[in-house]
């Protein structure tokens, strides 16, 4: 993985999905509640098919999500980090954490690294998060990194009836913020 960035938090290391990364994102995605609002639930080889989508958008694309590893025990956390694919309404900060991990801060902690990447290091202008009204947690988080809600916006296919409204600020917000 030479030349690929790999973060560290106080709890965590986000760095490219692996292979081994498999079990962890597959239990998951087979979560109805954690893939409610993020294209619901997904068989193993779709995952795998994910995983290997995200790990191919770093070459092409230079960015994708990240998997999220706790530094502890090693366990897989979930998948975040930057995102935009062909037709997405913008430059994305998203995130999907396992349910056994959720309510301990992982999500912001890793979140808070990501966007500093995408701001200092790929020198993003801004960020959106694309979120359901309905997903409150998303939206808690969100608010708490201090994005806006910019109002509704529309995904590409397959995701093209998802209502979601695009969250969102600057590269300028961000830094003020954090200073």
């Amino acid at each position: 993985m030479s030349g690929y960035p790999v973060l560290e938090t106080e709890r965590l290391i986000l760095r490219l999905p692996e292979a081994s990364d498999l079990d962890g994102w597959s239990a998951m995605n087979a979560d109805a509640e954690t893939m409610r609002f993020i294209g619901g639930t997904k068989s193993r080889p779709e995952t795998w098919r994910m995983l290997c989508t995200m790990r191919g958008a770093w070459d092409i694309k230079g960015f994708a999500m990240f998997s999220v590893i706790e530094r502890a025990t090693g366990a897989w956390v979930g998948r975040l980090g930057p995102w935009e694919p062909e037709g997405w309404p913008g430059k994305e900060v998203g995130w999907g954490v396992a349910p056994q991990f959720t309510g301990k801060g992982y999500a912001y902690e890793a979140v808070v690294a990501t966007m500093d990447y995408v701001f200092d290091v790929l020198g993003w202008p801004d960020v959106i998060h694309t979120i359901d009204a309905a997903n409150t947690r998303s939206i808690a988080l969100a608010r708490r990194l201090g994005s806006t809600n910019l109002g509704p916006t529309r995904l590409p296919e397959p995701f093209q009836d998802a209502p979601v409204d695009a969250w969102g600020q600057t590269a300028a917000q961000w830094r003020a913020r954090r200073n």
